[in-house]
């Protein structure tokens, strides 16, 4: 079925970093398969627990840019369009990731 504007898929806020945000989850993928074989060799507990930091860093790092995204492009973008439901649901959206965010802290 042909894509026409009222069945096409809005583009999201991650949509133009999406290569960079691909080559940094494969990074973490590698990261965590880091941690499985340093479990499987036996390596020392605080080792493990600095490489299980550092996965954590930059899954947060990664989390941030795409909230910042987010922000920037549907927030943003749902204000401007002068639709005060949408401006409203898009808002709640970004104060419940926030939260959650804090939730995890």
């Amino acid at each position: 079925m042909p894509t026409t504007p009222e069945t096409a898929k809005p583009a999201r806020g991650y949509a133009l970093a999406k290569d960079d945000y691909r080559t940094r989850l494969r990074r973490i993928e590698g990261q965590v398969r880091g941690l499985q074989r340093m479990i499987d060799a036996d390596e020392y507990c605080i080792d493990v627990l600095t490489q299980i930091a550092a996965v954590n860093t930059a899954l947060e790092s990664l989390a941030f840019m795409i909230l910042d995204d987010h922000v920037n492009h549907c927030v943003a973008g749902a204000l401007a369009s002068g639709d005060p439901a949408e401006a409203e649901a898009k808002s709640k959206e970004l104060l419940e990731a926030v939260h959650r965010f804090a939730r995890v802290r």
